[in-house]
């Protein structure tokens, strides 16, 4: 797309103004950086109600209701607990869309099943939910960039077919 940080929150807040929506976040890895970059362009607060920076299983549990089992069975960073996440950070704050992420920043805590750079995102409407796994590669800082402007490209594809 070669869009730059800045002008994909802009389009993103554009979408947002104009459908007259509202957005919110689940942040694990990227420990609130998708938050800092929705809230970098002025006015933002229209459209963004807020996030929760969940970044241990207790937060992901006692805040977002993701039911302890499934961390257990899926772990944390899994497809289930991304949906999970949105669906609980979009009831939290009554926002018309959601978007998570959790993943494995390292440069530990990787597995052979989860390896360092695995990290799943969702995004949540009322109706529609889209979850993906992606595999980065870097050290910490990168693999969170990467993931906080991965996150950001799939919520604006995402909008542009969601919002008429």
């Amino acid at each position: 797309m070669g869009l730059s940080e800045m002008d994909l929150v802009k389009r993103i807040g554009n979408i947002m103004l104009k459908a007259e929506k509202t957005l919110s976040t689940a942040e694990s890895c990227t420990g609130g950086m998708v938050g800092m970059l929705l809230t970098s362009i002025p006015g933002s607060s229209v459209w963004f109600v807020g996030g929760v920076t969940a970044y241990s299983n207790s937060v992901k549990t006692g805040v977002l209701n993701v039911p302890a089992s499934l961390l257990e069975v899926e772990g944390a960073v899994s497809r289930e607990t991304a949906v999970a996440m949105a669906a609980g950070v979009r009831e939290l704050t009554g926002s018309d869309f959601s978007i998570s992420v959790t993943g494995i920043a390292g440069p530990g805590g990787g597995s052979a099943d989860k390896p360092v750079g695995t990290v799943w995102m969702a995004v949540c409407s009322g109706q529609t939910v889209s979850a993906e796994m992606i595999w980065l590669t870097g050290d910490r800082d990168v693999v969170r960039r990467k993931a906080a402007d991965y996150l950001l490209t799939k919520l604006y594809w995402f909008l542009e077919k969601e919002v008429k």
